[in-house]
Formats: C-alpha cells, sequence, structure tokens
C-alpha cells in the first residue's frame, strides 16, 4: 500500500543522549571570533533613550480562488452504491431522562436516537459544549494585536520554510465541542470513559465528530443533515478566513455502539482500552463513514487524516488490522475512485526513544526495539507494504498491547524480547523509559504534563521517521502547557515565555532537519489554537489563546505572536 504521507504526532522525546563535558568548560561563543580588547570607562550625560518599537500582528489574506481537490458533492454521490438518506434529529441536554416520540416504529427515528442518550446512563455528562456552531468572527480590537516584548535570546537559523510548507494550528471536537447532545449527535466512547467537567496562520486543523454525521454509525443508517450544514459552514468560515482546512475522521471519539455492556475501562500506561476498534463490524462502517465526509468535503479540503493516534486504541492484532484495513479502503476511494489531488494519511503519537549509553549495545538495541513497536505496527504495512513480523502477529492475537516502563529482565533486552510467556510482563517493549540523562538531569524543560522542550532529540527524531519509512513527515500536533499556568492570573498567563522557547526552538530543528539533513518535512500545525478540555483536565493549558469558559472571551498569548513571527519572517523570498 502507498501513501503519499506520513503524518506523526510529537509529544516528548523520552530517553535521553550521551553528554560530553570539555575540559575547559564554559560556554560557547560560536558568533565571537576575535579577541575582545580591554575596555575603556567614562561619563557621559543621562538620557531615557530606550524606546518600543511597536508592531502589530495582520491577519492573512482572504483567498482570491478556491482550489478544489475533487468533484463536487453531487458528482461524489455517484460513488455510492446505495442511496445517501439524510433527516435531522433533536437536541440531548443534561439532566434529561424522557423525550417523547410518537415514531417508536422507525429504528433510526427521534424515538431511537434519544434511546442511545437514555441507554448509556452517561453520568459524567452534565453540561453542553463551548462551541456548537460556527458564528461571524467578532474583529480583534487593535491594541490586542501589539506584538510583545521580544526575548533576549533566538533563533539564529538562516533558513526560509519551503514554498508548501504546511504551517497552521489544531483542534479537536471531543476537547473544543465537549459532550454535545445537540443537533442531533449521539454519545460516544469519551462521554462514557472520561469523568469531567483573526489568526495569522493559513491551516486550520479540526475533527469532525463520527456520531454527529451518522448518530446511528452503521452503513445504509441515514446521514444527520444539520451535521453535514454545520461543516459545510465552518469549512467555508476557514475558507473565508484566508485559511486551509485539515480535516480528521476520528480522534478518540468511536460511536458507543461498538461497545457491549459498561466493560469499557481507561489503561493506565497508554490509553483506553477501546474495543471498538476490534468490532467485527468495524472496518465497513469506518469506510462508510470516511466514504459519507469525503463525498460531501473532498472538494475544499485539502489534507485528510483518517484515523488520531491509533497505537491507544488497537490492543490486539484484530485492532491493529482493522485500522491499516479501513485507512488503505479510505485512501484508495479517495484517489481511484473520487480522483481527489489533495493528500490523506494517518497520525500517529510517538515517543522517540534514544539510548540512555549510546555505547551500549543492549540500550541500542532497546531504542531501536522501541521505534519498532510504537510505529511499526501501522507504519511497516502502510508505508513499506511489509508485514508484520511474526513474533508481534503472534504476541497481538493473544496478549493485550501495553508499554511497562520498568526495568529490563536480566540479560538485558534480547532475554525479554525472546520471554513471549505471559509471565513476562515487560514483554513486548522490553525497556525502561526515563526523562532524565545518565548524570541525572532532565532531558529539558518541564511543562506541567509529560512534555519536555528537547529540540534536539526532535531532529534526530525526524531523521529516523523520514529515513526509516521513506514518506514525507508531517508534525501535526505539537505543544507545550507550561506549568502551573491554569493558577496565574491572566497577565502572567499571557507572557508564556518557555511555550515560545518550546516553538521557536523546535521549529527552527526542524528548519535544520529540511536543509541539513534532507528530511521532507511538509508541514507543522500547533497543538492547540486555544486551552481546551484535555481529556478530563481544564489545567493543562496546551492554548496559543486563553480562553475564559464563561464569558467565551480570548486572548493571544505571547506564544501565538511569536510562533506565527518566528514563521512569517521566514518566507521564501519573491
Amino acid at each position: 500500500m502507498s501513501m503519499h504521507l506520513l503524518l506523526t504526532v510529537l509529544a516528548v522525546g523520552v530517553g535521553a543522549q550521551e553528554v560530553y563535558i570539555t575540559k575547559t568548560g564554559g560556554s560557547a561563543r560560536p558568533h565571537c571570533t576575535a579577541p575582545i580588547d580591554s575596555p575603556s570607562y567614562f561619563f557621559q550625560p543621562f538620557s531615557f533613550t530606550l524606546n518600543e518599537t511597536v508592531r502589530y500582528a495582520t491577519s492573512v489574506p482572504s483567498l482570491t480562488t478556491t482550489r478544489k481537490y475533487g468533484p463536487a458533492p453531487t458528482d461524489a454521490l455517484k460513488h455510492f452504491t446505495t442511496r445517501l438518506s439524510t433527516t435531522t434529529w433533536g437536541s440531548w441536554l443534561p439532566g434529561h431522562t424522557a423525550v417523547a416520540a410518537s415514531d417508536t416504529a422507525d429504528p433510526y427515528g427521534q424515538a431511537a436516537w434519544s434511546s442511545m442518550w437514555l441507554s448509556a446512563d452517561l453520568q459524567n455528562y452534565t453540561t453542553t459544549g463551548i462551541y456548537s456552531t460556527t458564528v461571524s468572527p467578532t474583529p480583534v480590537p487593535r491594541k490586542e494585536l501589539v506584538l510583545p516584548p521580544a526575548d533576549y535570546f533566538s533563533p539564529t537559523d538562516c533558513y526560509d520554510f519551503p514554498k508548501d510548507f504546511v504551517f497552521g494550528v489544531a483542534g479537536s471536537a471531543a476537547q473544543i465541542e465537549g459532550a454535545v447532545g445537540l443537533e442531533g449527535r449521539s454519545p460516544s466512547l469519551l462521554e462514557k470513559l472520561i469523568a469531567d467537567d483573526p489568526m495569522g496562520v493559513e491551516y486550520y486543523s479540526f475533527t469532525i465528530p463520527w456520531t454527529r454525521i451518522l448518530p446511528f454509525a452503521l452503513p445504509g443508517t441515514p446521514v444527520n443533515k444539520q451535521a453535514i450544514d454545520h461543516y459545510n459552514d465552518l469549512i467555508d468560515t476557514v475558507l473565508d478566513a484566508g485559511m486551509q482546512p485539515v480535516v480528521t475522521m476520528l480522534h478518540f471519539d468511536s460511536p458507543l455502539l461498538f461497545f457491549a455492556g459498561d466493560n469499557i475501562t481507561r489503561h493506565p500506561d497508554i490509553g483506553f482500552n477501546n474495543a471498538g476498534y476490534q468490532n467485527e463490524t468495524f472496518v465497513d462502517a469506518f469506510v462508510n463513514y470516511g466514504k459519507v465526509l469525503l463525498t460531501h468535503f473532498a472538494d475544499r479540503v485539502p489534507i485528510w487524516i483518517t484515523f488520531n493516534e491509533p497505537l491507544l486504541y488497537s490492543f490486539n492484532f484484530q485492532g491493529v488490522d482493522n485500522v491499516v484495513h479501513a485507512h488503505s479502503r479510505i485512501y484508495h476511494f479517495y484517489h481511484d475512485e473520487l480522483k481527489g489531488s489533495g493528500k490523506i494519511g494517518i497520525k500517529f503519537n510517538d515517543n522517540f526513544g534514544v539510548p540512555k549509553d549510546p555505547k551500549n549495545a543492549s540500550h541500542v538495541a532497546a531504542a531501536n526495539r522501541f521505534q519498532e513497536l510504537q510505529l511499526g505496527f501501522f507504519a511497516n504495512p502502510i508505508f513499506l507494504g511489509k508485514h508484520l513480523h511474526e513474533e508481534y502477529v503472534g504476541f497481538l492475537r493473544h496478549r493485550p498491547l501495553h508499554c511497562d516502563s520498568r526495568i529490563p529482565a536480566d540479560g538485558g533486552v534480547d532475554a525479554c524480547a525472546s520471554n513471549t510467556s505471559t509471565a513476562n510482563s515487560l514483554f513486548p517493549y522490553c525497556v525502561k523509559q526515563e526523562t532524565t540523562n545518565r548524570y541525572g538531569w532532565n532531558i529539558g524543560y518541564r511543562s506541567d504534563s509529560y512534555v519536555y522542550i528537547t529540540p534536539t532529540y526532535l531532529r534526530e527524531y525526524l531523521f529516523d521517521i523520514y529515513n526509516t519509512w521513506r514518506h514525507p513527515v508531517f508534525v501535526s500536533e505539537f505543544g507545550f502547557p507550561v506549568y502551573s499556568e491554569a493558577t496565574k492570573d491572566l497577565p502572567d498567563q499571557l507572557f508564556d515565555s518557555p511555550r515560545s522557547i518550546y516553538y521557536l526552538s523546535f521549529m527552527s530543528e526542524i528548519l535544520k532537519s529540511i536543509y541539513e539533513d534532507g528530511v521532507h518535512v511538509m508541514g507543522a500545525l500547533a497543538w492547540s489554537f486555544v486551552d481546551n478540555w484535555e481529556f478530563g483536565d481544564y489545567a493543562q493549558q496546551f492554548g496559543i489563546q486563553a480562553v475564559n469558559r464563561t464569558t467565551q472571551q480570548r486572548h493571544y498569548k505571547k506564544s501565538f505572536f511569536d510562533l506565527v513571527d518566528f514563521v512569517k519572517t521566514r518566507q521564501p523570498k519573491q
């Protein structure tokens, strides 16, 4: 199976690499080549000479023409073998116990739709979402577009971004729209599992909830007309603002109907025990859902992503196999039948493991095995046409996939890897994941979460991905939640220098990766465009905008201006 791009999520670099300390010590000064003469001292009259240079942020210009990436919906719908019917349903609001409906004989009527919310018994669903529809934008006051004071140190690269480099921001429906039972959306996995409660960029990445488009999820069930209208509106709004849309089909929010009973748990190590991916009807249902999206929106969307981070959900061979086949069928429908001219890929989560001691062969073997397991399950068959290694197939058929972070078994990683018995709880990763180097230092500046500022590891990471799977790399989510930001007053939240350092250093390393390492990095999307609900937690603020969840008032953070300014000042010369 061939692909046009490899989409991968950048979260953190784990492990550490060896540090070399010179005998002379001190910091190098690469730009100071001439000896410094002895200073001379003298008196002068004092005057205030430090005047601020005021610069204002500007929005990207509206598009003068809209490029088409596929056939119009009326033509694309001809590729369905059965006619798609559309309908509308009502809304489900917190606290409802019953909805009067007389159409009980209709398997897809209002009564059937309401029964999904009633039977789900969603104790965690207590509020409506923050956003439920698109609205006319409110002009940003000019005073809020003044660029913040510059940091003293800044990147020293001398490169411009390629003309086709994709730069933008990202968000997801579940984390922005919230647990929304409005306009026909039915329950998804996240409502069951999680307990709770003018941008200057050229691309906006968002997700579309499966249960909003197809409340009954399966092929042959009605399409929600209100959902189609909503995302037509959103896509057109993005285009009108001068941006391009990037759409993810499935971002953790699988339809709840794929899950039997209440035997759904959150895995302590890597994610959710999502049996839905192993459901025998999953592939056909997902492909049908993907086709509905493509036939309605592919004409205006240049980049599509099928799955977001499937490793967190595919706990056995059937789950991995279903994701690979579903992705492949959608890919071929888009390119072979619709003749789409955009790009379509899959988004992986991945921590990059490096050997703690690169001179230790067992450490190197552990790092290589870690990479192979993190990405190889999906990337090998999709991008290289390679079957899964028989060792992994046998393991996935009989044991759940998880990553244990304890010390390898006696004898090193090879001994652990050869012991496939259920008694070996370290299998299959057989590694110890740490975030300190061999001298005890953290690998980088720590955030409020698991993220570290590790630009050096990023460049090595991109090099490894590109040269292993031989497809362009898209850093489709990367962001930094500043430590304790949620506890600070608003002015201190907005002056988020650690996040600026994170973005600017990572983007500078991306440029070096492109020009010095020959890696085809096709783009980068900042996570996220606004402080959001980070799967049960509002305190981990990844956003480059602060948001008041009561008033919906938003404020740009320093990192927003710094990141956009960094990219805009490195545009290719005309």
